[in-house]
C-alpha cells in the first residue's frame, strides 16, 4: 500500500505564519539532455501553474522556457539526441493528452490521445516517439487514484494502458501492445526494433504483483516472455549492446515504491541473476548508460549514487542525507553516464537541482536558498532484536531541553517503503506539529528500505509484529537522548501507517492518541474488498481463503477489545487499496466498546486525501486531536 501524502495527515499552520515564508519554487521531472550540457523541469510559473524551463548544466542558467497553454499542466519532459523535448500537455479538466514537441523556437502539439499518456521517449533514430497510453480512461491511472464508481456489474472492465506509437512526421498514433495487456513500464531496444516492458494481464491495479518481464515487437506489437521474475520487478533497463535487460527486483508493497536488487538477464529469455544479492542498501532507482549501470541507493539514512560493474562490485560515487527526484527515477544521466541532474532536498534545506559529475555534482540553482528551516532534524539509530534500525527525529526550533515535551510518531506506509528526508513547509503538517511544540519522529523499522533485502523481507507474515518492536524501541532511544514525555506520545500512519496505528490501539497502551489514516482493520474482509488483493501473497504466502488464521492474527477487529486509546479515522469514499469499509468497521467497533473515536469519509477521494479543503480538514482534525488528548494538564 503507498504513503498516504505526510502532509494530508496535519493540520496547515496559520495564515500569519504563512505569510512569513515564501512559496518553494519546485523542480519536477528534471530530465537531461544525451550530451550533459542542458536539462529540464517543470517549474513554479505561478502558485497554479507551472512551466517547463531548460537551464545549462554549467551554471544553472535558464537557456529557455517551454509554456504553450496558460492553463495546461505538462508532464514527463524527455530530450531527443538533437536536442529537441518531447513532453505530454493537459487541458484542466479533459481527459485529453496533448503530445507536444519543442525546440529553441517552441513547441508544437504533434498529436493527441483520447485518453491519457505518460513517458513519452524517443526511438533511437529519433524519428518516433513512444508512450503509455491508456485510450477512453475512466480513472486516473494508478491504484491510489479515485476509483470507479462501483455499480453496474463489476470487474467486467477496467482500464488499459497500453505501449503506443507516435509517428512525429505523420502525427499519427498507433496503439502497439495488445489491448488486454496493461503495461506498466518500458524501454526501447538500442536497434529501435521493439522494447523490454514490464506487464501483466487485465486488471492494472490489482496484477503488478504478477508481472512479467516481456518483449514487444515495435511493428506488429506480439510479446514474448522473457522471465518470470519471483520477486516484484520495476526499471527495466535494456544495455547499449541491447543483450541484457536488467531491472530492480525486491519485495514491493507498491507499484511505483521502488526498491530492491538489481537483477540481469537476457532479452533473448533465461533465468535472472541477482548482481547486489547481500548488499546492505536498497537500490531506488536504475539506468544503464553507455559508462554502465547507474544505481540510486537507500543506505540507512542517505541516498548514494553508485556505479556497477559487471561483476556485481558497487563503486558510490556521491552520497547525501537527502532525497534525490527526477523524471524517469531518481536521477538523471547523459548518454555516458558521467553527468548527471536531480532535484535535491532534504529535512531542513528546500529543493535545489544538483548537476554535474557523477562524482562532484553542484547546486545550479537557487530559487529556495532564503527559505527558512523550520526545524532541527536528525538520524537516530538503535539496535532491536539484533537488527540496526534507523529513523529521522525532527525536534522544534525553539525546544527547550530542559522542558519534556510529547511526541508524535509518523509510520510510513508500505511496508514496503521508507521515510526520507524532504524540506518541511511553513504550512505543512510537520511544520504544524512543531510549531504546537511537539516532537515529531519518523522511524524506518523492518520492512522498510534502507538496509538490504532481508530487512526488507524482515516483516512478511509478521506485520505489526517486529516493526511495532523496532518502533516502540526507537522510541526508547529518542527518549534518551531528547526531552520527550513518555506520559504524552502519539501516532499516526496512513495505508500500512494506518493499519500500524489501529493495530498499536490493541497491543500497547503507550500512546495516548491516535490518528489513523486509510487504515486496515480487518485483513479477512480486506482481502474480500480491495481492488489489489495480489499485494498480499508476496507478504502472506498464501490468500485469505487458503490461509485465513494469519490474516485473522494480524486483524485488529479480532483483539480489538483491547483498544483503549482515543482515535481519529478518515479514509477516502473512492478508495480502492484500502476501502472506506475496513475504517468503518474499525470505528463502529471502538463506539461500540466506549472508546473516544470520530470517523470522517471524504467524497470522492481515493486513497490520498488531494483536494486541498479536504486535506485541510484532515490537518486540523488530526492536530486537534492530539491536542485534546497531549496536552499537559
Amino acid at each position: 500500500m503507498r504513503p498516504v501524502l505526510m502532509a494530508a495527515l496535519l493540520v496547515t499552520a496559520s495564515t500569519a505564519a504563512v505569510a512569513q515564508q515564501a512559496p518553494v519554487h519546485q523542480y519536477g521531472a528534471v530530465a537531461i539532455a544525451p550530451k550533459g550540457d542542458r536539462l529540464a523541469s517543470i517549474e513554479s510559473a505561478s502558485p497554479t501553474h507551472a512551466a517547463i524551463v531548460v537551464r545549462r548544466v554549467a551554471d544553472g542558467g535558464i537557456a529557455q522556457t517551454i509554456d504553450p497553454c496558460a492553463t495546461c499542466s505538462y508532464g514527463a519532459p524527455t530530450f531527443a539526441a538533437d536536442g529537441r523535448i518531447a513532453f505530454v500537455a493537459r487541458k484542466p479538466g479533459e481527459a485529453r493528452a496533448l503530445v507536444m514537441l519543442a525546440d529553441m523556437r517552441g513547441a508544437r502539439q504533434v498529436a493527441a490521445i483520447d485518453g491519457i499518456a505518460s513517458t513519452p521517449r524517443f526511438s533511437p533514430d529519433g524519428k518516433r516517439l513512444a508512450l503509455l497510453a491508456t485510450f477512453g480512461a475512466a480513472k486516473e491511472a494508478g491504484a491510489t487514484q479515485a476509483g470507479v464508481r462501483q455499480v453496474g456489474e463489476i470487474g467486467e472492465t477496467t482500464d488499459e494502458q497500453r505501449l503506443a506509437i507516435v509517428d512525429i512526421a505523420a502525427g499519427t498514433v498507433k496503439p502497439m501492445s495488445p489491448a488486454e495487456r496493461y503495461i506498466y513500464e518500458y524501454d526501447w531496444t538500442p536497434d529501435g526494433r521493439g522494447f523490454v516492458v514490464t506487464s501483466a494481464l487485465g486488471n492494472g491495479d490489482n496484477n503488478w504483483w504478477v508481472a512479467t518481464l516481456d518483449a514487444v515487437d515495435a511493428q506488429t506489437g506480439a510479446v514474448r516472455t522473457i522471465a518470470k521474475p519471483k520477486t516484484q520487478l520495476n526499471m527495466p533497463r535494456v544495455s547499449p549492446d541491447g543483450r541484457t535487460v536488467a531491472y530492480i527486483g525486491g519485495l514491493m508493497s507498491d507499484f511505483g515504491a521502488i526498491g530492491g536488487d538489481v537483477w540481469t538477464v537476457p532479452v533473448a529469455g533465461g533465468v535472472p541473476v541477482n548482481r547486489t544479492a547481500g548488499a546492505k542498501a536498497t537500490v531506488t532507482s536504475l539506468d544503464w548508460t553507455q559508462g554502465g549501470l547507474r544505481a540510486v541507493r537507500l543506505h540507512a539514512e542517505a541516498a548514494e549514487i553508485a556505479t556497477l560493474d559487471p561483476a556485481g562490485k558497487t563503486t558510490v560515487s556521491w552520497s547525501r542525507p537527502a532525497s534525490f527526484a527526477a523524471g524517469d527515477g531518481r536521477v538523471a544521466y547523459s548518454a555516458d553516464g558521467s553527468i548527471m541532474a536531480a532535484a535535491v532536498q532534504d529535512f531542513t534545506h528546500g529543493p535545489a537541482i544538483f548537476a554535474g559529475p557523477i562524482g562532484a555534482p553542484r547546486q545550479i540553482t537557487h530559487d529556495n536558498d532564503a527559505l527558512a528551516a523550520v526545524a532541527t532534524a536528525r538520524s537516530v539509530t538503535w539496535k532491536n532484536d539484533g537488527l540496526d534500525v534507523q529513523g529521522w527525529l525532527l525536534a522544534p526550533k525553539t525546544a527547550d531541553p530542559a522542558r519534556k515535551a510529547a511526541m508524535v510518531t509518523i509510520v510510513h506506509g508500505g511496508p514496503s517503503s521508507a521515510n526520507t528526508p524532504s524540506y518541511i513547509t511553513i504550512g505543512s503538517g510537520p511544520a504544524a506539529l512543531l510549531e504546537a511544540g511537539y516532537y515529531v519522529f519518523m522511524p524506518n523499522p523492518r520492512g522498510s528500505f534502507g538496509q538490504g533485502e532481508a530487512f526488507t523481507a524482515a516483516n512478511r507474515r509478521d506485520f505489526g509484529g517486529g516493526d511495532l518492536r523496532d518502533i516502540l524501541a526507537g522510541i526508547d532511544a529518542v527518549e534518551k537522548i531528547e526531552p520527550v514525555d513518555d506520559a504524552r506520545l502519539g501516532l499516526t500512519g496512513g495505508s500500512y501507517g494506518g493499519f500500524m496505528a489501529m493495530w498499536a490501539n490493541t497491543q500497547t497502551n503507550r500512546f495516548k492518541a491516535i490518528v489513523a489514516g486509510a487504515g486496515l482493520s480487518n485483513w479477512i474482509s480486506y482481502y474480500g474488498t480491495n481492488g489489489i488483493d495480489q499485494w498480499m501473497i508476496p507478504f502472506f504466502g498464501k490468500s485469505a481463503y487458503d490461509d485465513p488464521e494469519a490474516y485473522r492474527a494480524v486483524s485488529a477487529i479480532s483483539v480489538i477489545k483491547r483498544a483503549k486509546t482515543p482515535t481519529f479515522i478518515y479514509v477516502g469514499e473512492r478508495d480502492i487499496e484500502v476501502p472506506p469499509t475496513q475504517s468503518i468497521e474499525y470505528w463502529h467497533a471502538l463506539k461500540e466498546l466506549g472508546v473516544p473515536t470520530s470517523l470522517v469519509i471524504y467524497p470522492d477521494e481515493g486513497h490520498a486525501i488531494r483536494a486541498p479543503g479536504n486535506a485541510a480538514d484532515v490537518r486540523k482534525r488530526s492536530v486537534a486531536w492530539f491536542d485534546r488528548y497531549l496536552t499537559q494538564r
